[in-house]
């Protein structure tokens, strides 16, 4: 059955549409933080559908509104008033820390992260972005072109002009081996320096948690740093949430906030987890940035009423039963019980991460070379154990993502653990 479904795939679907496994899985339903394949096998899902699912599979309450929703009506466009997607705006405008905020909603990501870009190009009237090295900020012809990350930029052709910036990761590069307050000073003076040989940019987009690039990131307080030069010239700071939002750090319900020192972003960008699987992203902005555009403008899709519902039934659930507590008290337990298995396994180069947003680098043993062979190996053991995880990382694929539903239990939490140390152990 599988074997029909991949061969009428790939006469059909582009090469270049990646799956994962030797043996690529179909998967038919989930429930909670478990799914099933065509073939009756059942994981535990560590990977959420890239970081999308992200309170439970089939979630009772999130179930309920899309069905109320799809009885009444399903859509009608941007061009009509949306109760739906008003609620949602004025619960995210006020979570989002952003004076007079105002909130544009999209289907992704990308169209998120494409539309900050068109907002701050306009209100700074310049084409000059600064991102982040090993950055990824979606598949759009404008974010692919600040993209940092080389396996995922397919086009070095852009509308846009990229200046990169050290910094979104710690432990490589010319910084590695200096204190974080060295590493944050660098980085702020190699940005100084940066901005002494080009025009004013309009803005810096960075991830707080960089996510396709491997669950890297830098000492808390870098971008607050960084905020304070871009202030003197009026740069924006735009926060690229779509994987770092709503508490899946555990420690802040932004990744931002670990560097708010000076203020919230300018821009906001969203996506993934607040749709737990329907298709929502969107933008957070100061009502004068949003509002710089000088021309009409609808999205189709975007706030369309079902996915509002969803989304307002998931935030609820994930505020009233402290998700962002959970995702930080299970992830700290799971981190360290990783490190404990990583440490008997000279292939792991680091865990790191935060909440439940961990990584695990592996490298040829007594090198510092990545070995994206041995991250393809593990992925393999752990789907065989029954756990779903993910691949990332700017040095060729050699990270395992770890990213399960933020309801994630102890239970559950050891039981992956479990799997993965028998994954791990295959490099032995």
């Amino acid at each position: 059955m599988t074997s029909e479904l991949l061969g009428r795939h790939k006469a059909v679907m582009p090469d270049w549409l990646a799956l994962y496994y030797a043996d690529p899985v179909e998967i038919t339903h989930g429930e909670g933080r478990h799914v099933w394949d065509a073939e009756g096998n059942k994981y535990l899902d560590f990977f959420g559908g890239i970081l999308t699912t992200m309170t439970a599979h089939a979630l009772p309450e999130v179930t309920k509104a899309v069905s109320d929703q799809a009885g009444r009506i399903i859509h009608s466009s941007t061009l009509y008033l949306n109760r739906p997607m008003v609620e949602l705006a004025e619960r995210i405008a006020k979570l989002s820390g952003i004076p007079d905020a105002r909130v544009f909603f999209t289907t992704s990501g990308t169209e998120a992260n494409d539309t900050a870009l068109l907002l701050a190009t306009t209100y700074r009237r310049s084409n000059q972005i600064l991102a982040m090295r090993n950055s990824y900020h979606g598949r759009s012809f404008s974010a692919v072109g600040i993209t940092g990350n080389k396996g995922w930029s397919p086009t070095s052709l852009s509308p846009l002009q990229t200046l990169y910036v050290h910094g979104g990761v710690r432990t490589r590069g010319p910084f590695a081996d200096l204190s974080d307050a060295e590493f944050i000073a660098a980085c702020v003076e190699d940005l100084r320096d940066l901005l002494g040989h080009t025009r004013a940019p309009a803005a810096l987009i960075a991830e707080p948690i960089q996510g396709v690039g491997g669950f890297t990131a830098p000492p808390d307080g870098l971008y607050a740093a960084f905020r304070e030069v871009l202030q003197t010239q009026g740069i924006l700071w735009i926060a690229d949430e779509v994987q770092t939002g709503w508490g899946r750090t555990g420690d802040n319900f932004w990744g931002w906030q670990a560097h708010g020192q000076n203020g919230p972003p300018d821009i906001l960008t969203f996506a993934k987890g607040i749709g737990n699987g329907t298709s929502i992203g969107g933008v957070v902005a100061r009502a004068e940035i949003m509002n710089c555009l000088d021309s009409n403008s609808i999205s189709t899709f975007g706030g369309t009423q079902i996915t509002m519902a969803a989304g307002l039934a998931n935030l609820t659930y994930l505020l009233e039963h402290d998700l962002q507590g959970n995702a930080r008290r299970v992830g700290g337990l799971l981190i360290e019980r990783l490190r404990a298995i990583a440490a008997q396994v000279p292939a792991v180069r680091e865990v790191r991460g935060r909440g439940l947003m961990i990584g695990i680098e592996l490298n040829r043993p007594g090198t510092d070379e990545a070995d994206p062979d041995a991250a393809a190996a593990v992925l393999e053991a752990a789907r065989a154990g029954g756990l779903l995880i993910g691949k990332g990382g700017g040095h060729n694929t050699s990270v395992l993502r770890i990213a399960p539903p933020l309801s994630l239990t102890v239970a559950e939490a050891e039981e992956g653990a479990e799997i993965l140390e028998s994954a791990l152990s295959t490099l032995l």
